[in-house]
């Protein structure tokens, strides 16, 4: 156990705690409604909403999964740099017309958008089902996240002694989100941001010098790591898989029900524009971030004695951990970790009140209960955030951390097959229910065999062009399948219709 990094984490998750159970009271509104508990009554401003999608989009898992993949892959881990900046500029375009849809009409999730635009309550009950399960998985990493940060700090991770500081995170994270809503992870990603930015920039400050600058630090690489693959006359490894893997990543980061719900909680279109304009300095920071498995590289933390039996654990996860543990003083690795576990909890908290709102909204109101109060509708979102909770903890306790990072890929895979209900709907006004609907079942059932090709263990496929093999992220492929198929099915019924009304006509 390490005693100083222990108190400093816990100080600071007990801050964050009590600003949690506080955060009720900030900018006070009727929490028994489901708009100022799921949505914070839509009153946040720029300032307020880039630190809560920041602190939303860049979860623990980020700042452990990124430098893992470079420490690991090398250049190919970069791929998360560009894909988030692609991913605000699309956003820029789509969300302010999507927020003030869902402004007018009071929609609290992208389903309810949904249902109102094509008046189609199954392809509304798809679109919120994909949502669920593309979420709880991504709620599981976070506490895998946590769960490699308690063992870095020397915590047993083994039997019901090692779970019980993961149900006291748990159970932290379920007190504060059943009793201040959005509000609580808003007021926490201030705090989680911050210490953040400090850790980063704290490593961008100490570690390069200790390993002779960058130019030597990037010298110290392999080869074989330090640049991607080059394409050749039978291959497009690398490039291929590095494009479309950023692609289809940046399609799908917006899409998710956490980035809608932090979305829809900004009080303007103005803030949402500024917002997509202002984010890229998180792109900037992750540029950084994925750095750190460079320095670990260099470093040769995976040869290190005193982490032998944390990488065999945890494998490159715990590659930013051991160059923490390695090159600063015990009371800066107490801030980093917090940060680390901290910015699993924030993320956490929105993915279960975003899943929440979805379940009320799309699954129970409408099939269950379709008179039901308001305050039952907000009583039945917190106890079915509790739920989220629960089922995202038993990934993390009987299941491989491996087997819920393959769901969260297919996750991924899944929740970029509702783009074409999403963006058609708010730019094509001739878009059918119908089509969507043949799409999405498309896209999803294309995606997931072909992440089945590989036993779930990759989401890239290698597409056979005669000799030459491409390997793409099957996201990409997936839509492809589905837009094809909207855009045909549409152009179908488009053709029956004008013979129906010709029919008609001559009659």
């Amino acid at each position: 156990m390490r005693t100083t990094p222990v108190v400093i984490f816990v100080a600071l998750l007990a801050l964050v705690s009590v600003l949690g159970v506080v955060a009720s009271r900030w900018r006070r509104g009727d929490l028994g409604a489901i708009d100022e508990w799921g949505l914070a009554g839509r009153r946040f401003g720029t300032l307020m909403s880039w630190f809560l999608i920041g602190g939303d989009l860049y979860t623990a898992y980020t700042f452990v999964a990124v430098p893992a993949l470079v420490f690991a892959a090398g250049a190919m881990g970069f791929f998360a740099v560009p894909y988030t900046v692609v991913a605000f500029a699309l956003g820029f375009l789509v969300l302010p017309r999507l927020w003030r849809v869902a402004r007018e009409h009071g929609h609290v999730t992208v389903a309810d958008y949904i249902e109102q635009r094509f008046n189609s309550r199954p392809l509304a009950l798809a679109i919120a089902l994909t949502g669920l399960l593309a979420t709880l998985p991504y709620i599981a990493l976070q506490l895998v996240g946590i769960q490699v940060t308690l063992g870095a700090l020397g915590f047993p991770t083994h039997g019901w002694t090692g779970e019980l500081p993961l149900f006291v995170a748990f159970g932290v994270l379920a007190v504060y989100t059943w009793s201040s809503g959005l509000r609580a992870p808003a007021m926490i990603a201030i705090v989680k941001d911050l210490l953040i930015y400090a850790t980063i920039i704290g490593a961008l400050i100490v570690i390069p010098p200790q390993l002779g600058g960058f130019a030597h630090l990037f010298a110290a690489l392999p080869p074989a790591k330090l640049l991607l693959k080059a394409p050749d006359a039978t291959s497009l490894n690398g490039y291929s898989s590095y494009a479309t893997l950023a692609l289809g990543s940046a399609l799908a980061l917006l899409l998710y029900p956490h980035s809608m719900t932090a979305t829809l909680s900004a009080s303007s279109e103005g803030a949402i524009r500024r917002n997509m304009a202002l984010l890229p300095a998180w792109s900037l920071l992750l540029a950084f971030v994925a750095l750190l498995g460079v320095m670990a590289l260099a470093a040769g933390v995976g040869s290190m004695p005193e982490f032998a039996g944390q990488f065999r654990q945890y494998g490159p996860n715990f590659a930013v951990f051991a160059l923490f543990l390695h090159y600063f003083p015990s009371w800066f690795v107490g801030v980093a970790f917090a940060a680390i576990g901290i910015g699993a909890l924030v993320p956490a908290a929105i993915m279960s009140i975003a899943a929440a709102n979805l379940f009320t909204r799309n699954v129970w109101r409408p099939f269950l209960a379709h008179r039901c109060t308001a305050a039952r509708e907000a009583r039945v979102a917190k106890q079915a955030s509790l739920f989220v909770k629960f089922g995202a903890l038993g990934f993390v306790l009987f299941m491989p951390a491996q087997f819920a990072i393959q769901l969260q890929l297919l996750g991924g895979v899944w929740i970029t097959q509702t783009l074409p209900a999403v963006v058609l709907g708010l730019f094509v006004p001739a878009v059918r229910a119908r089509s969507l609907m043949a799409g999405w079942v498309i896209g999803l059932g294309t995606g997931t065999w072909m992440v089945a090709q590989s036993g779930f263990r990759s989401a890239i496929y290698t597409i056979h062009l005669g000799a030459l093999e491409m390997p793409v992220y099957v996201a990409v492929m997936a839509l492809l399948a589905n837009f094809s198929v909207v855009l045909l099915s549409s152009a179908i019924l488009t053709k029956s219709q004008e013979k129906g009304v010709e029919g008609d006509l001559q009659s």
